[in-house]
């Protein structure tokens, strides 16, 4: 207790969590695009639950990763080099969640562009192998990302409290904002492919990340937003010019 009314006195303590709150909620955004297109997939009932459930997997997974803060720090240890180059598990763990995010965005977008190879079926009996398929899918991508998530927390504060109230408001937020954003996604067919784009450089720079190339995540989200803000250039434009052909 006398630790935690230190802490909560400690002026630096305050910067540090209010410095993680933003970061975790940043590194978020990727995470709740992929399960808001995946669930999208569902049928319409089985949606928010799906969501519900990812993103509570993703705040159990991070707690109990912080849980074992030794042994993640680990994860950055190499384990063997190839032509010069050491890898960690960490580095293998994002390339193949890298891997995995350009696999499935990749498949997507086909299915979006030419949706005649993707019939929705939309039976009872293969309901429920499709909802275990995306949380799946969703829990395998909360893997990579909470790691990501609990590496970089570790290496802004040595603090498990600050890490804990972090993680909580992020995921907290992750949920305020899952369902909006799915809608809004799945109301606007562009954003689909749009966000699906976001995917394929976020899983790229993942493999780039693993590989040991590092990325400023300032790039990607600076390229994210301008061209999310073109993209509501565009709806702007279409639905005057929709107005406008009604009257």
């Amino acid at each position: 207790m006398d630790y935690l009314l230190q802490l909560a006195a400690d002026p630096a303590a305050w910067v540090a969590l209010v410095t993680l709150v933003a970061m975790e909620v940043v590194l978020g955004i990727d995470n709740l695009i992929f399960i808001s297109i995946l669930t999208n997939k569902l049928p319409e009932q089985y949606r928010s639950k799906a969501r519900r459930i990812g993103i509570s997997l993703a705040l159990i997974m991070r707690l109990a990763l912080l849980g074992t803060i030794a042994i993640i720090v680990r994860l950055t240890a190499p384990i063997f080099e190839v032509f010069g180059h050491a890898f960690s598990w960490r580095d293998l763990i994002l390339i193949a969640g890298g891997l995995f995010l350009v696999w499935k965005a990749t498949t997507e977008i086909h299915h979006t562009v030419d949706p005649r190879t993707h019939a929705e079926d939309v039976k009872e009996s293969k309901v429920t192998i499709g909802f275990t398929a995306a949380i799946v899918q969703i829990l395998l991508l909360d893997i990579v990302f909470s790691i990501d998530s609990i590496i970089t927390a570790v290496g802004m504060t040595e603090h498990i409290p600050i890490m804990v109230i972090a993680v909580i408001a992020a995921v907290t937020c992750m949920l305020l904002a899952a369902d909006p954003l799915a809608r809004f996604i799945e109301a606007n067919p562009t954003v689909v492919l749009l966000a699906l784009g976001f995917l394929i450089m976020i899983g790229m720079t993942l493999i780039a990340e693993g590989f040991g190339a590092h990325v400023p995540k300032g790039y990607v989200y600076a390229a994210m937003g301008f061209s999310t803000a073109i993209e509501g250039l565009n709806m702007m434009v279409r639905r005057r010019r929709a107005a406008g052909a009604g009257h």
